[in-house]
């Protein structure tokens, strides 16, 4: 009896295939050097030059570190909290949006990072809505982009104040994920792309941290929340692959400091216990490293991607859609920023 072979599993095509009578360009030899090839390197001149932005916003609680991570982060005191804040300064009664912004450079190439604060979101003892007025920042800075692109005379170069990553702090309960924490990714992974971490988790166990990161898993799947890097995104099997990797490991347990230590003759970023220094970049004492990786060394280029061709594209669309499209802007006309303090009372703006 002759052996029956199945047939042969094919992964379904991320994009429809094109007609039959659409001839592939085919692939020619060359007879000799053209230099094609260098326009990577025309492109990394460039951006050396000019440079790029990121945006990123920070959310979560009073004190859960905020402030130190994104310091540990970027190795330098570019949070809000370091460049002015006060320690008389009292926990506000509705959410306000600060951002402060600070170019760095590493190696010849320029970075424009603008940390964007939410204090008070979470602090109330009513905290219904209280993401509300984010939502509200986020949507201004999509709608900011897109009135300077319809302007007649536009700038070469339009300043991109759209926030390209929000960094959403979880409370290391160990149990689960309050209402809020839900109802915010809930309502904001729509509009930004949210990276779930668990803040200060040196204080929890090993097996406690283990159980607490499924459980969040579990809750996310369960309520339909995706964070990025969102499965729906990902452009092929290389993609999928690493960041299958990622959404495994998520939520991040972190620890952040910008202290630094002596441990086995060389100086750390810790936090120093009892029983010994914490090693904040050590893999083996928490997830730092792996979202700093992530975030910044793997992926920022594609946070910046999803942000304007997924979330800013949505609007955009929804935007022209309603209104019938956007009349164009003269150079001339001015336009007047709106304040970046919000009531939690009302969606509108305090004037």
């Amino acid at each position: 009896m002759s052996e029956i072979v199945p047939p042969e599993v094919r992964p379904k095509p991320a994009v429809p295939a094109k007609p039959s009578h659409v001839a592939l360009p085919s692939r020619s030899a060359l007879l000799g050097y053209i230099g094609i090839d260098t326009i990577i390197e025309q492109m990394r001149k460039k951006t050396m030059k000019t440079g790029f932005d990121f945006n990123i916003m920070v959310v979560g609680q009073s004190g859960l570190g905020k402030s130190t991570l994104v310091n540990t982060l970027f190795k330098s005191q570019v949070s809000r909290r370091s460049t002015g804040w006060s320690r008389d300064e009292k926990i506000p009664k509705t959410v306000e949006i600060k951002s402060v912004s600070h170019v760095i450079e590493e190696g010849g190439v320029k970075m424009k990072l603008t940390v964007i604060d939410t204090p008070g979101f979470g602090d109330q003892i009513n905290n219904e809505n209280c993401w509300e007025p984010i939502s509200k920042y986020i949507n201004e800075q999509y709608e900011k982009f897109l009135k300077e692109e319809v302007n007649i005379a536009r700038k070469k170069r339009i300043p991109d104040t759209r926030v390209h990553c929000c960094l959403y702090f979880i409370s290391p309960t160990g149990h689960t994920l309050r209402q809020l924490d839900t109802e915010f990714m809930k309502h904001l992974s729509r509009v930004v792309n949210i990276i779930p971490i668990i803040a200060k988790s040196d204080t929890l166990t090993l097996d406690e941290k283990t159980e607490f990161k499924q459980r969040v898993r579990k809750e996310l799947e369960a309520c339909g929340i995706e964070c990025y890097p969102q499965k729906e995104f990902d452009e092929d099997m290389e993609d999928k692959s690493d960041n299958d990797k990622i959404r495994e490991a998520m939520p991040f347990a972190v620890v952040g400091s910008d202290k630094e230590y002596q441990a086995n003759g060389k100086r750390i970023l810790g936090r120093k216990t009892a029983w010994g220094v914490v090693e904040v970049e050590n893999p083996n004492h928490c997830e730092f490293s792996l979202l700093r990786d992530f975030m910044i060394r793997s992926h920022l280029q594609d946070l910046k991607e999803v942000t304007h061709n997924i979330h800013y594209e949505t609007y955009r669309a929804k935007r022209l859609n309603d209104n019938g499209g956007l009349h164009p802007i003269s150079s001339g006309q001015d336009t007047q920023e709106s304040n970046l303090t919000f009531c939690m009372d009302t969606p509108c703006l305090c004037e």
